[in-house]
């Protein structure tokens, strides 16, 4: 069972937000999923089956879905956070009025918000109120691997001890093994910015590069990580976890990565519009690269893969002038 969070909420109805409202359920808790769009909460209520999203996994009787705000019951033991950067604060506006209480919040959002360069803790906490405990859960743990309970660790990181080792005792099963970690700054950017060098790596792909070129990209792409994480408050180990290097190496090589696809399909000839037309995912690396080139001058930190990946997203150049352009770079020291 689990233990004092008898009736968790699952804010999104992405494939991610329904794996951990299937783990969850699977330990025995009462769960409401929410999404934000009423008629599709209704259909997948229905059927049992979140077919957009994580096609072919049965949904258990202890998942109940719904888009409508007066469903949220009052005596939510846990908020679990699973929506896009991109979409949080406007999901979260729309649920604050149900959301009173003191229940403390797990973030799996993966993103640094556009124009504010929040953190999504920082927006939960600006919408949700100071009070609330917060913690966070990344790492390499694509949603699909998850349901089908492949073998999978990641880690919870928060300031709270006491919260951040009770998630952890709640999210973990034989299959889903968790860390914790107090470094929650780290473990929440590690999950951003890995984003960012994934649909590089995607991009290398669509170009026909070899392995020497992409696992130098991505050796490359966690120093750049790192240098800004720290900048802002992480500790550089956490790049060098399951936040961090786990994910990262998840979401570069994955054929579920989304970051990953969109940047092979670009490297292939595609325009960005023309992905994202096509696909009712969010790849959230797409939106994070705007607030990371905007992070990276304000805290003063060189990000040239960062730089060449937004200049390529936005800005119309061929992925493979931005690849000659990070080759012929002034020589300097590895470190």
């Amino acid at each position: 069972m689990g233990g004092h969070y008898e009736n968790i909420l699952v804010i999104g109805d992405g494939g991610w937000g329904t794996a951990l409202a299937l783990l969850l359920a699977g330990k025995g808790c009462r769960v409401l999923q929410w999404s934000a769009f009423p008629e599709y909460g209704k259909e997948v209520q229905r059927s049992r089956v979140n077919s957009k999203f994580l096609p072919g996994v049965k949904l258990p009787g202890n998942i109940r879905v719904s888009g409508l705000v007066e469903d949220i019951p009052r005596d939510i033991d846990l908020i679990v956070s699973a929506v896009p950067t991109l979409y949080l604060r406007s999901c979260l506006n729309k649920i604050a009025v149900a959301l009173s209480g003191r229940a403390p919040v797990v973030s799996g959002t993966k993103g640094i918000e556009n124009n504010t360069l929040m953190r999504p803790s920082k927006i939960i906490h600006e919408i949700l109120g100071r009070h609330r405990r917060i913690a966070v859960i990344s790492g390499p743990s694509h949603a699909e691997e998850v349901a089908r309970n492949l073998p999978t660790s990641v880690a919870i990181g928060g300031r709270n001890a006491e919260l951040v080792k009770a998630l952890q005792g709640l999210f973990s099963t034989a299959h889903f093994r968790v860390y914790t970690n107090s470094d929650i700054a780290g473990v929440e950017l590690g999950g951003a910015l890995k984003n960012v060098v994934a649909i590089a790596a995607g991009m290398s792909d669509g170009l026909g590069y070899g392995d020497n070129s992409k696992s130098a990209l991505i050796t490359r792409g966690l120093i750049e990580m790192a240098r800004l994480g720290v900048k802002m408050g992480g500790r550089r180990q956490a790049f060098f976890g399951l936040a961090g290097l786990g994910d990262l190496m998840t979401t570069c090589f994955s054929q579920y990565s989304r970051n990953r696809a969109v940047g092979e399909s670009i490297g292939g000839g595609k325009r960005l519009e023309e992905f994202l037309s096509e696909t009712e995912m969010v790849p959230e690396g797409v939106w994070t690269v705007r607030s990371v080139v905007d992070l990276s001058r304000k805290y003063g930190v060189e990000m040239p893969i960062t730089e060449q990946v937004f200049k390529v997203l936005f800005e119309g150049k061929k992925p493979e002038d931005g690849v000659m352009e990070l080759m012929r770079r002034k020589f300097k020291s590895e470190f």
